[in-house]
């Protein structure tokens, strides 16, 4: 009888925790939403919800940018999706293969949906990387991310600019990696003036620079740019009806990372006291500076060195 009373309680407590974190879709277009990660590091507390999701509801089906960061946010998304529309989720487009933005993927690919991603990200799929980095989110990320969360290649491979129709509504996906990425993708979607930017554009929080291509980074923003886009939904945090104004935040911080390691890397003089003479005032009181900032400064350090 006790057993029976422990494992009601436990599966209780399961379904508080698994409901405490709640996905509300934001309407930005006529027929595209987006639902906005918390900006914070990922956690077993907050389902690894760190990452922002997209979908466009089209005649034809749901068309999801990104696919979040644990089986259970994806299941989640879904049934918030089924709330707006009946129809169902035909297509997800991987922005880039990170954790926070593929651990959902298993989930569409139960229920049908095509998966496209840019052809570098087979790369990543085969790395120890990979492997690693999911081993240690099993862990971290328990019980969201488990035994059972498996990393899901593409069904379609893109290489170059591609247009996708779906329900006669046109979705312009482009490689505009390596960037934050070497895979990085971009969605444009003309008849919403809606860009889906993945984490080529950050909102509210230190960009994740990681082992990003700065260079080829900065390239990226100026062809978002040249879109003209009227809404941007970046990788993380809100979304952006002043796309050129917000841009800049992401360029800013890039350019900055370059100039003040810049001079240090190619002198080969040590990295400790190029960060320490840097001033790093403007974003020290930004969510996950003192996660990320060091790390991006150091990783744009050794870049530097290898262009």
């Amino acid at each position: 009888m006790g057993s029976f009373i422990f494992l009601g309680l436990a599966q209780s407590q399961t379904k508080l925790l698994e409901d405490s974190i709640q996905l509300k879709p934001i309407q930005v277009a006529p027929h595209a939403y987006f639902v906005q990660g918390f900006p914070e590091m990922g956690s077993s507390a907050n389902q690894n919800f760190i990452s922002n999701a997209g979908f466009v509801v089209t005649p034809k089906g749901v068309v999801v940018v990104d696919a979040l960061g644990s089986p259970i946010l994806a299941k989640k998304l879904i049934q918030a999706i089924a709330r707006i529309t009946p129809q169902k989720v035909v297509a997800v487009i991987v922005t880039h293969y990170h954790a926070d933005h593929i651990y959902g993927l298993q989930e569409f690919k139960k229920i049908g949906a095509k998966i496209y991603a840019q052809g570098e990200g087979r790369n990543y799929l085969s790395s120890d990387t990979a492997q690693q980095r999911l081993i240690a989110s099993r862990i971290d990320f328990a019980p969201w991310v488990n035994a059972s969360t498996q990393l899901v290649a593409a069904d379609v491979w893109i290489d170059q600019r591609t247009k996708l129709n779906i329900g006669g509504i046109e979705f312009l996906v482009s490689r505009v990696g390596p960037a934050h990425a070497p895979e990085d993708l971009m969605v444009y979607v003309p008849s919403e003036k809606v860009l889906f930017a993945g984490d080529l554009v950050f909102r509210g929080r230190i960009p994740f620079v990681g082992n990003a291509d700065s260079k080829g980074w900065l390239v990226a923003l100026d062809e978002i740019e040249k879109l003209k886009p009227k809404i941007i939904v970046p990788g993380h945090g809100a979304y952006s009806t002043n796309p050129s104004e917000d841009i800049i935040f992401t360029r800013n911080y890039l350019k900055y990372l370059r100039e003040s390691m810049s001079k240090a890397a190619l002198n080969m003089d040590p990295f400790d006291e190029a960060y320490r003479q840097a001033d790093w005032s403007e974003y020290e009181g930004m969510p996950l500076f003192r996660a990320a900032n060091r790390m991006n400064a150091y990783n744009v350090y050794l870049s530097i060195q290898s262009e």
